[in-house]
């Protein structure tokens, strides 16, 4: 999520009816591994992705449905999640209308709010806010320097450095540092070479006199197109850690590790800090809709698939602002990324799986993209 010093616009609309058929598939049986922290692989997890995925596009075209994950209950039972936006008309309809189970998987309902990439302003403090001393560290506010707009200003976290070809840049999200492609409000639009600041617009009154510039972007343009909400800035030199340092978490690892449910997991961002969940869903499919500059209405709405999903009870993991945050195992020392946190609502908090970003960065730079860690 992205913060602006202003009000909420957004819009994740689905306008189908709800006379729609579900498809009812059925499932296999397997033994479960003996790790006790289940990926996609796990066969009860595979085999109701499989169910999933059959019925996942007659869900998301009844009206109120905001996505479908896969998850797994404290008795080791794999389960279909699907989300109901709270605010749909007639929602309760909606939810009585769904089935309790298909084809023996059960069927969890969320009720929840929409997910949503960019939110209105919410107050942070220190560190995360703070001008830093060169070279900072990241997990921290940031974005596009000119990203202000219609009486607003935005900006989110700067969450990890990424490295291709021996050239080190910031990740964040697009929403973060390029999402402005119109002219209308500001008489700008994000391009390659524009500077990105720390802390971001909304952290220094949107007054970019007082942050520092501290690296380039690159633009990448990864929406609408692709499957992750990614963006990246060359570091200036001197401006950033070489050895990507993340507030209150340090050093991570230059490994990854693939998501799996129940897996605890941190993060550092611009407004809630340092925060710890786990892993709720698997290969999620979710509805996010996005602005094309700061608070500038309703530009598109994306669907990804393939997500991770974090309990967010309360918007206390994950709140306005703290997109672009890596998402890492809950280890003390050098954490491996888990993926890269764009979008929530006040129950669930959704990442790109890391190795999907890194694999769109490295096609867009024309090298192998990894982690800057130990």
């Amino acid at each position: 999520m992205k913060t602006k010093s202003g009000k909420l616009w957004i819009f994740v609309g689905l306008t189908l009816t709800l006379a729609a058929v579900l498809l009812l598939f059925g499932m296999t049986s397997a033994a479960a591994p003996p790790d006790d922290l289940p990926t996609a692989a796990h066969p009860k997890v595979k085999a109701a992705i499989a169910v999933q995925e059959a019925v996942t596009p007659n869900l998301m075209a009844l009206e109120n449905i905001l996505g479908t994950a896969v998850g797994m209950d404290d008795s080791g039972e794999a389960h279909l999640t699907v989300y109901v936006n709270e605010h749909g008309r007639e929602m309760a309809e909606t939810v009585k209308s769904l089935p309790k189970t298909i084809k023996g998987l059960r069927v969890a309902v969320e009720v929840t709010e929409p997910f949503r990439a960019m939110a209105a302003a919410v107050t942070a403090d220190a560190p995360h806010t703070a001008k830093q001393a060169a070279p900072i560290q990241l997990g921290t506010s940031g974005g596009w320097r000119l990203d202000l707009a219609n009486g607003y200003c935005c900006g989110g976290t700067l969450g990890s450095l990424v490295q291709v070809n021996g050239t080190q840049y910031v990740l964040s999200n697009y929403h973060v540092l390029e999402a402005d492609i119109v002219s209308g409000g500001n008489g700008h639009v994000a391009l390659t070479g524009d500077n990105v600041i720390q802390p971001g617009l909304i952290d220094v009154r949107c007054n970019a006199g007082g942050a520092q510039n501290v690296a380039t972007l690159v633009k990448l343009s990864s929406l609408p197109g692709s499957n992750v909400d990614a963006a990246v800035a060359q570091v200036s030199p001197g401006m950033v850690r070489t050895d990507g340092s993340i507030i209150d978490i340090g050093m991570i690892s230059g490994q990854t590790v693939t998501p799996a449910l129940k897996r605890a997991v941190k993060k550092s961002g611009r407004t809630t800090g340092l925060t710890r969940s786990t892993i709720s869903g698997l290969n999620a499919t979710i509805s996010v809709a996005y602005e094309n500059e700061c608070a500038g209405g309703a530009a598109f709405t994306k669907t990804f698939t393939g997500q991770i999903v974090i309990a967010n009870k309360g918007s206390r993991f994950l709140n306005s602002g703290d997109s672009g945050s890596l998402l890492v195992e809950d280890a003390a020392n050098n954490p491996r990324a888990v993926g890269l946190l764009y979008a929530g609502s006040n129950t669930t908090a959704i990442a790109n799986p890391i190795g999907q970003v890194l694999a769109f960065l490295g096609s867009k730079l024309g090298g192998t993209a990894t982690m800057v860690g130990n």
